[in-house]
C-alpha cells in the first residue's frame, strides 16, 4: 500500500473519530435498520412470484375478452347475414310482385289494343245511322288511343319496353312460335307476324312474343323429307351389299 492511500485512510478515520456522539448514535442506528442481504432477496423474491401471479391472471382476462371479442364478431357477422338474406328475400318478393303487377298491366294493354283495332276498323252496315256509328267509332278508337299511349308511357317509366320482333330471325328464348306462315321473298326462320308482342323489363325478359315464323317451300320441305327415305331405304341394300361380298371372300 503506498503512501497516498494509508494518508486518505487515516484522514477518513481522523474524521470518523471526530465525529459528534450524536452522529455516531444516528450511524449505528441507520445501519441497524437497514435490511439485511437475505431479507432482500426474499423480499424480491416474493415480489416476482406475485409479478408472475398477477401476469397469469392478465394474460387469462386477455384470453376471456379475446373469446368474448370473437363470439360477439361471429354473432355479428351472422346478423349481418340474416339482414342480408332478409334483405334479398324482400327484393325478390318486391320484384316479383312489381312483375306480376306489369304483366297484368300488359293483359289490359292487350284488350285496349284489340279494342282500338275493332273500334278503328269498325264500318257499319245498312244506310241508317251509318254516319252516327262511324263517329262513334272514331271517337271510341281515339279514346281507346289515348288511354293506350298513356298506359305505354306508364310502362315505359317502370323500365318495360317492346320486344323487336316483327323482321328479326326467331329466337326461341324469347319468342313462341306460334304459326308457321310462307312467304318466298324472306329467308327461312324470320319472324314475318306477331300475334301477341313480348316485352323486356329492362333488359330481362318480361313476356316472350308470340309470332309466325317463315317456314321453307313446300317443295324444298317435300324434298327433303323424300331424300331422308331414300338414304333409309339404300342403307339395308348397302349393307347387304357388303355382307355379300365379305362372304364370297
Amino acid at each position: 500500500m503506498d503512501s497516498t492511500t494509508k494518508d486518505a485512510l487515516a484522514e477518513r478515520f481522523r474524521l470518523y473519530l471526530d465525529q459528534p456522539p450524536e452522529a455516531l448514535v444516528a450511524a449505528e442506528q441507520a445501519l441497524a435498520d437497514a435490511p439485511d442481504l437475505l431479507s432482500l432477496l426474499a423480499e424480491l423474491t416474493a415480489l416476482k412470484n406475485e409479478v408472475k401471479v398477477e401476469s397469469r391472471q392478465v394474460k387469462t382476462a386477455l384470453d376471456e375478452f379475446r373469446g368474448l371479442f370473437e363470439t360477439l364478431q361471429s354473432v355479428q357477422s351472422r346478423l349481418e347475414q340474416e339482414q342480408q338474406r332478409r334483405r334479398e328475400q324482400e327484393r325478390s318478393a318486391r320484384a316479383r310482385q312489381h312483375k306480376e303487377l306489369l304483366l297484368d298491366l300488359l293483359e289490359l294493354r292487350d284488350r285496349l289494343h284489340a279494342g282500338h283495332g275493332s273500334a278503328a276498323g269498325y264500318r257499319p252496315k245498312g244506310l241508317f245511322g251509318r254516319r252516327q256509328a262511324r263517329r262513334f267509332a272514331a271517337a271510341m278508337a281515339e279514346g281507346l288511343a289515348m288511354n293506350l299511349r298513356r298506359l305505354d308511357e306508364t310502362l315505359a317509366r317502370r323500365g318495360v319496353r317492346l320486344l323487336p320482333a316483327l323482321g328479326e330471325p326467331f329466337d326461341p328464348h324469347r319468342m313462341h312460335a306460334a304459326e308457321l306462315g310462307f312467304d318466298p321473298e324472306l329467308p327461312v326462320g324470320q319472324v314475318i307476324a306477331e300475334r301477341r308482342p313480348g316485352f323486356l323489363l329492362d333488359d330481362e325478359l318480361l313476356r316472350a312474343a308470340e309470332v309466325v315464323v317463315n317456314r321453307p317451300e313446300p317443295a324444298q320441305v317435300a324434298m327433303a323429307t323424300k331424300t331422308a327415305k331414300t338414304a333409309k331405304t339404300a342403307d339395308p341394300v348397302i349393307q347387304t351389299s357388303t355382307d355379300s361380298s365379305e362372304h364370297s371372300s
